[in-house]
């Protein structure tokens, strides 16, 4: 039986592609964020050297965000191809049909040797003599 659970039921999987959309999500939105607000002060010539300085960090650091997402997407491409080129063993079950009435059939009992035999040939002469 297969005991590894489905990609689609996996957990981790799941927390590795949510997390890789929220920090691609994120870091878009803080790239986008502090470079309207560097480009509108500039242009309005008000900008001020906290703004143009650190607006550029802020953007290098939205941009760390935004390649960890990138990184973390590739993984989960990479896992879900890994999956599919592995066969999961797929189990029939058969429902069992019980009797209404137990009939317990008599069970034939191997004659009991004292020898162990030491080969599959002498298991199989035992075998033979005993039938």
């Amino acid at each position: 039986m297969n005991t590894t659970p489905s990609l689609t039921r996996s957990i981790p999987f799941w927390i590795l592609l949510v997390g890789s959309l929220a920090s691609i999500a994120f870091g878009v939105w803080l790239t986008v964020d502090r470079l309207s607000v560097m480009t509108a002060t500039l242009l309005d010539g008000t900008a001020t050297g906290v703004e143009v300085y650190a607006g550029q960090s802020w953007a290098v650091f939205a941009a760390a965000f935004v390649g960890a997402g990138l990184v973390g997407l590739v993984a989960v491409l990479a896992l879900a191809v890994a999956r599919s080129f592995t066969v999961g063993q797929v189990g029939v079950l058969e429902a069992v049909a019980w009797a209404d009435d137990e009939v317990e059939a008599p069970i034939e009992e191997a004659p009991v040797t004292d020898a162990v035999p030491a080969t599959r040939a002498e298991a199989a002469d035992q075998q033979r003599a005993a039938e």
